[in-house]
């Protein structure tokens, strides 16, 4: 078969959801309404539990129910028993453990669960009422330290002798590293909209991926998935955080159930930071053992992280040291503490960038122990193949990350001595480090439509939360198909369409693309053959194999003349429409190590005589294989930057230790960085298509972007500063204490 014209990936296309963005048109999950069939909607707003750990004694709801407007108040006394069956979806993200149930029982397992709900006809009338609702417990002291609290059994990987190794090595290191709590902060807060129809549930909701909304939804009110369907159109940020379905999404349908009416439940700002996820805090100790030519013999990575008494959320914090490098003796252990807080998840770039920031971290110091260059040190640990599995790369050009940063960067204006550079009152550094991120995917599946107006429909379950989905599917369906982008409409959100992945983990590009590109090579392959086959047809008896198709024109590779259009063969044939499913499903296992990696390069200035640290400049290099659109990739990886500047300088959850009080839970005293705290950044992708990775070649992007950041800006304020910081965040106590 004829490879198709490639005229659509790799260009700088505009967003194409762009106009409904901008223009306020696009829906998001509160949006909806009259015009979705959304008629009598109610509101719905949570009373939070009030204490870190206890029992509720007693629930005083009489004056928030004789409130005018309040349809009901529900507690744990009034509201029914739910089956609570386990979600059997593959790929469900609910960590090990028990699941916090809604308004099931009188426990409360951390500050801020809700305890109850009220539902009234106004947002006014709830709120209000939901203020009247008196609660009282018998308290215990909550454990909310990870420091003094016992852990579970840990995790522990080891290859070769790693101890033994470290108290042999010419150069030792032995490192304490310390992350705080951070939490997502995505633009629009949680949301959802929960209508019953009989047995039948219909959800507007807030989340990455609908599949999963759906399957716990039915799971826990013990109806079959059929019954269940999530809608999702776009999402206005998540960071990994609208990745499963939290208590609130069951009190919402719960409440709808009990009222008889649409109930819409839209989660306050504060709210956002006690029941939907974050970060978790870490604690690492890492040793590093090295030759005096910087050949890094030893590895070992102690980690420790926070996490609920009720449920276990694990990350990949340890596997960066596993795999980054070649080193031959490796130890690394992950405990996980209980605590008497809610549930962490994933955020941008999970366990990756954590792990990312103690291994970078501690190789620049163990290059300014060597007296050598950070880059050179690198690369001269740099592996042939995957230190952990053995299995050769698909590609790795971290290598050309690294040199093409320092060229583009002016890295050799890089003074090694510390606290070498001044600009008038502020010290200035560069520091640089490295990201990696796997590639994976999974199955995911898309149909596609090609109407006789030659106007193209695909639709896939896929979520929308800032990546410009609906662009790059329609970039992938425009060359499959042979159109232009603007003839394709791409659909999502919605699990009435063919089955998609979570979006987050860098999955969506390279699984749901590859289902878009196989969709698309179908669909033409289908109109081809109707067109040889067709004695009406001018391609009549040609070889399928030698036909192409340019702005829906079929034509011979070696004579145009002979063609015609997508329009002419569908209406000479009386057909509405062709049509196909396309699926994608990666093998089992591959013969080959895949990874997406980063270069991340800092300048830094800090403020002598205040401590302020400033970003003054920042590029990232980054081999994420085929770009399908620069214009979008760009938007991914300063944003991902951004994030990155965000953890190592400003965001740090402060709790109140008494009773787990989120104390800084608003956007004026949790920090995140602004307009003005954001200087010069830059993104480069180095070139190369990983077709091992998967059929579309790309090797992911979302998650990597934020790798290496934090490490980067790190080693900058050393290097500016001759003071080695090594918690999260930095802060200007920290630089002149």
């Amino acid at each position: 078969m004829t490879l198709q014209p490639q005229r659509a990936v790799g260009t700088p296309q505009s967003r194409v959801d762009g106009p409904l963005k901008v223009t306020g048109r696009a829906k998001f999950a509160a949006d909806h309404g009259p015009g979705d069939g959304l008629t009598g909607v109610v509101h719905a707003v949570l009373v939070e539990g009030a204490v870190g750990r206890g029992r509720i004694t007693s629930i005083e709801t009489r004056a928030a129910a004789a409130t005018k407007g309040v349809l009901a108040v529900i507690d744990h006394r009034t509201a029914p028993r739910l089956p609570y069956r386990d979600n059997p979806f593959p790929g469900s993200i609910n960590p090990e453990g028990e699941r916090l149930r809604a308004l099931q029982d009188d426990q409360v397992r951390f500050f801020g669960q809700p305890v109850a709900v009220v539902v009234a006809t106004t947002l006014e009338a709830a709120r209000h009422a939901a203020r009247l609702v008196e609660v009282r417990y018998a308290t215990e002291q909550p454990v909310l330290e990870l420091g003094p609290a016992p852990g579970r059994e840990p995790e522990a990987y080891s290859r070769g002798d790693a101890d033994a190794a470290w108290q042999s090595a010419d150069v030792k290191l032995d490192l304490t590293y310390r992350l705080s709590r951070n939490h997502h902060n995505a633009m629009e807060p949680h949301a959802i909209i929960a209508r019953w129809d009989g047995d039948r549930l219909t959800v507007w909701d807030k989340t990455q991926w609908v599949a999963d909304s759906r399957n716990e939804l039915a799971a826990v009110f013990g109806i079959p998935e059929e019954s269940v369907r999530c809608i999702s159109p776009f999402v206005g940020g998540a960071f990994g955080n609208g990745g499963r379905t939290w208590v609130h999404s069951v009190v919402a349908a719960l409440a709808a159930r009990q009222v008889g009416r649409p109930v819409k439940l839209v989660l306050t700002r504060r709210q956002q930071y006690f029941g939907t996820g974050f970060r978790p805090a870490y604690e690492f100790r890492a040793r590093v053992g090295s030759d005096r030519t910087g050949r890094v013999s030893a590895m070992i990575h102690e980690a420790r992280g926070e996490s609920s008494r009720y449920e276990f959320h694990n990350e990949d914090v340890v596997t960066p040291a596993r795999v980054m490098y070649a080193t031959p003796h490796v130890r690394t252990s992950y405990q996980l503490v209980p605590l008497d807080i809610s549930t962490p998840t994933w955020m941008r770039g999970p366990g990756w960038g954590t792990g990312a920031h103690v291994v970078e971290t501690a190789m620049d110091e163990l290059a300014h122990e060597l007296r050598l260059d950070p880059i050179e040190l690198r690369l001269r640990n740099d592996p042939r193949s995957d230190p952990e599995t053995g299995k050769p790369y698909s590609t790795r050009r971290l290598r050309e990350c690294c040199t093409t940063g320092a060229r583009e960067f002016g890295w050799n204006r890089r003074k090694a001595a510390p606290r070498s550079t001044r600009d008038g009152d502020w010290l200035v550094g560069m520091g640089m480090a490295a990201g990696v991120y796997p590639t994976e995917s999974v199955f995911a599946s898309a149909h596609a439509r090609l109407d006789a107006d030659g106007t193209v429909v695909v639709q896939s379950a896929t979520s929308e939360i800032g990546p410009g989905t609906y662009t790059s599917m329609s970039q992938v369906a425009a060359d499959a198909l042979g159109v232009d982008v603007a003839s394709v409409r791409f659909l999502l959100g919605d699990t009435t369409m063919p089955t998609a992945p979570i979006q987050a983990v860098s999955w969506t590009m390279a699984s749901v693309g590859s289902a878009v590109q196989t969709a698309g090579d179908r669909l033409r392959r289908q109109a081809i053959t109707l067109a040889v086959h067709d004695p009406r047809s001018p391609l009549h008896g040609r070889d399928p194999g030698d036909i192409l198709v340019r702005s829906g024109r079929m034509q011979v590779r070696n004579d145009p003349t002979r063609a015609e259009t997508y329009q002419q063969l569908l209406r000479r044939n009386s057909r509405t429409h062709l049509e196909v499913i396309g699926t994608y499903e990666p093998p089992e296992e591959s013969a080959f190590s895949t990874y997406a990696y980063a270069a991340i390069f800092a300048e830094v200035g800090v403020d002598v005589r205040l401590g302020t640290v400033r970003v003054r400049r920042m590029l990232g290099v980054f081999d994420a294989g085929r770009i399908v659109n620069p214009k979008l990739a760009d938007s991914q990886a300063l944003g991902g930057m951004i994030g990155g500047i965000g953890q190592a300088l400003l965001e740090h959850t402060d709790t109140d230790p008494r009773d787990g009080r989120i104390v800084n839970a608003n956007f004026a005293d949790y920090l995140v960085p602004t307009n003005a705290d954001i200087p010069e950044i830059r993104a480069i992708y180095v070139d190369g298509v990983d077709t091992e990775a998967d059929p579309l070649g790309v090797k992911g992007l979302g998650e990597v972007v934020i790798c290496g950041v934090a490490p980067a800006v790190a080693n900058a304020v050393f290097n500016a500063t001759g003071t080695r910081v090594r918690e999260l965040p930095i802060t200007r106590e920290s630089l002149l204490g």
